[in-house]
């Protein structure tokens, strides 16, 4: 397949899927296999993904810079934000550190990233299941970040971990799953996520496209390639991010939970038949 036309597909699964609670890892390595792409050191991938992050940080833009300078004026709601983000980032951030060679030398499968799209989906749909008994667990229109507690924070952290460790656990998914389980309700679950995503995928990504700085040339297509995948990501996450913030104030997961199991029997039988062998 042309390589700019393939970079269109892929920053549209890449836009689409960031932010969902549904693996864009595991949604990546399906549609590369399908079209034949193969990404040098996963350069491609890194790039692109950063393109995803700066929709959300457009998409906030406005919020990030109020709560960047109330951070330098002292304002303790300002103060009580930034030290959530950064505990609930700690945890993945940390173990991402210390086994990321390992994880994806081991784990980095697609019956690894199938399984943990199941387990994950059966996981998110036990939890809302469960919230349905819960009176305090409606939603409002709109997140409610300022009354995010630092244990609430830490939750969330701790189950991010998994998609760290699990690929195709969804880093998206494990933290919304974890706001829910620490009370949030899903509008601001999900608005947390979106900003834990900023910090996290930013970093990695940035670090990650520093180390393969010497393989972009090798990227099918080019600069290209690079800028019409990034471009596409960008707009496709940023109408990714606006709906779904709209759909959760009036739904529930169970929906994504579905889809996740039913997306990781497709690749494990996509996989048994030979279709799809990239690790």
């Amino acid at each position: 397949m042309n390589p700019q036309l393939s970079a269109v597909l892929l920053g549209v699964v890449e836009g689409l899927t960031e932010f969902l609670p549904i693996s864009s890892t595991g949604h990546l390595i399906v549609a590369e296999n399908l079209i034949g792409y193969r990404d040098a050191g996963e350069t491609f991938t890194i790039v692109i993904q950063l393109g995803a992050i700066l929709a959300v940080v457009f998409y906030y833009w406005k919020l990030l810079i109020s709560k960047l300078s109330g951070l330098f004026r002292g304002q303790q709601v300002a103060v009580r934000f930034w030290i959530n983000i950064v505990v609930a980032c700690i945890p993945a951030a940390v173990i991402g550190l210390l086994f990321e060679k390992k994880i994806k030398a081991l784990l980095f499968t697609p019956t690894v990233v199938a399984i943990s799209l199941i387990v994950g989906g059966i996981i998110l749909y036990v939890v809302e299941t469960r919230r349905q008994e819960v009176p305090h667990a409606t939603n409002a229109p709109e997140p409610d970040l300022d009354s995010v507690t630092l244990m609430q924070a830490l939750w969330v952290g701790v189950a991010q971990v998994f998609s760290v460790l699990f690929p195709g656990t969804s880093r998206s998914g494990s933290s919304i799953v974890g706001g829910l389980l620490a009370g949030m309700n899903r509008v601001t679950a999900t608005a947390f996520s979106f900003f834990l995503g900023i910090p996290l995928l930013g970093a990695a990504g940035l670090y990650s496209l520093y180390k393969a700085r010497h393989t972009l040339g090798q990227v099918a297509g080019g600069t290209s390639a690079l800028l019409i995948g990034t471009v596409v990501s960008f707009i496709v996450a940023l109408a990714s991010v606006t709906w779904l913030l709209r759909y959760v104030s009036g739904h529930n997961f169970k929906g994504f939970a579905v889809y996740r199991v039913v997306a990781g029997v497709v690749i494990l039988v996509l996989a048994s038949i030979g279709v799809i062998t990239h690790a």
